[in-house]
């Protein structure tokens, strides 16, 4: 498991030198429960940077982590680490982790997701993916230095996603926490701008009437008319992460 951490945050560097697409699917049932994930296609990555990324071994990884497990296994020492560590690690609670990276094919996919009973349950994806590769980090704090292999970032993400579903309507409402923790992510990323222009971020929405309206004249329709995608630059979102909100109304 330790080895597909590791992996993840490689994965998380070279995202930054190379143009790449994240992918949010969000499948929603009559009933208001349903299957949410984040995608991620890296085969790009192996074919440009493959000797990095598997640290020169060629055997097939294949992997699911169900965090679940995880943190019950870890519990003791998540107890230890600060109440905001802690918050933020627990949000992994019902989520699983699939890897699969296969260098002689120049294949990785990486996908968390997760099942949930009410839509209000689901929080930031791409908080949680970072968290999620954050765990087990070969940092100075990390296992590499016999630090903590469970510390993740302190503090407050400065953005918070959150979702309604209720009465044929549905809402993805990004809520900006912290100004200046925006600022300094967007600061953060001054020196790989050029390398990130064409990266994308989608949101595929699947539900289970036809959309009657929506909010954004740029989504895109399925052809059964309950599904779309929205798709815009990842330094756009970044920039703006208000961009991907939508109100949605379903046909009654």
């Amino acid at each position: 498991m330790k080895k597909v951490f590791l992996l993840v945050q490689v994965l998380l560097v070279l995202i930054l030198l190379i143009s790449c697409q994240f992918s949010e699917d969000l499948y929603i049932n009559d009933d208001g429960t349903g299957k949410i994930s984040f995608n991620f296609d890296g085969s790009e990555i192996m074919q440009m940077g493959g000797d990095k990324v598997t640290q020169g071994k060629e055997e097939v990884i294949d992997s699911l982590i169900v965090f679940k497990d995880f943190l019950e296994e870890k519990k003791d020492s998540i107890a230890k680490l600060p109440l905001e560590q802690q918050e933020k690690i627990k949000k992994l609670e019902s989520f699983k982790m699939h890897m699969m990276m296969n260098p002689q094919s120049k294949e990785m996919k990486f996908d968390l997701f997760s099942e949930f009973k009410k839509v209000a349950e689901l929080g930031d994806l791409f908080s949680n993916f970072k968290t999620a590769s954050a765990i087990g980090s070969p940092t100075p704090t990390g296992p590499s230095a016999g630090g903590d292999p469970l510390a993740v970032s302190d503090g407050e993400d400065p953005t918070k996603v959150v979702y309604y579903f209720e009465k044929n309507k549905f809402k993805r409402t990004t809520e900006i926490l912290d100004n200046e923790k925006l600022k300094q992510s967007l600061d953060s990323l001054e020196q790989v701008k050029m390398f990130l222009a064409n990266s994308r971020y989608k949101i595929n929405y699947h539900f289970p009437k036809k959309i009657k309206n929506i909010s954004s004249d740029k989504a895109l329709f399925s052809q059964d008319g309950k599904s779309f995608t929205l798709e815009v630059g990842f330094l756009e979102y970044m920039e703006n992460p208000k961009v991907l909100d939508v109100e949605v109304e379903l046909e009654k």
